[in-house]
């Protein structure tokens, strides 16, 4: 009962933090858009793997991370570079995403599976997130750190991440006509998404500095 119940907490924290508008979800939506249903659930599977192990280390290494901050201030300034550089290139060096109305074609798939591995091995904020989410369920003892346990969340973190990046596309696909314009703009979106974060770990930098 408690693994299934470990498994549970993983899914809804996993939902929960893939539903907002973010990098990762707005990049599903558009190749979605633009590629069509198969490439996006590559590219979500890629970056769902790649939050699951993320969520791996950093409940495996909860307790560590909560005892030295220092290493989550050296996180949060390698995603402050990393976000910043991803806004500059949305805003002026990537194309118009735009729907065209002519058949695009692509060499293989791998292309956005490991796109979506590399996009999501860039967001560093999974770590402290789950840090934080294991932490207060284990305070609560709705958690154990041992094994188990452990890798019981995180097939519930893999699941729930799947099904949220489903929810997301999904939602958007049946409210094309109201999303046209965000469709359209997309880079835009995307860019303001990781200038909105990169802002805000400008700011915890600051703060910790302070």
């Amino acid at each position: 009962m408690q693994y299934i119940l470990s498994m549970f907490m993983g899914l809804f924290a996993s939902i929960a933090g893939i539903m907002p508008p973010g990098l990762l979800n707005m990049t599903a939506v558009k190749i979605n858009r633009n590629e069509g249903h198969g490439r996006a659930f590559v590219f979500a599977l890629g970056a769902a793997l790649m939050l699951a192990f993320h969520s791996f280390l950093a409940v495996v290494f909860a307790k560590f991370l909560d005892r030295h901050p220092e290493i989550i201030i050296l996180l949060r300034e390698a995603g402050l570079a990393v976000f910043t550089g991803l806004t500059l290139y949305f805003f002026f060096f990537a194309k118009s995403s735009a729907p065209k109305n002519k058949e695009v074609k692509f060499r293989s798939k791998k292309s956005r599976f490991f796109w979506g591995l590399l996009l999501s091995g860039l967001n560093f904020f999974t770590i402290p997130f789950y840090v934080f989410v294991s932490l207060t369920l284990a305070s609560y003892n709705l958690f154990s750190f041992e094994m188990s346990f452990v890798l019981s969340f995180v097939f519930g973190i893999l699941v729930g991440t799947l099904f949220g990046f489903y929810c997301f596309v999904t939602f958007f696909e049946k409210m094309q006509n109201r999303t046209a314009f965000i469709v359209k703009h997309m880079n835009y979106v995307i860019g303001s998404v990781t200038g909105l974060i990169a802002l805000i770990t400008l700011c915890n930098v600051i703060q910790y500095y302070n």
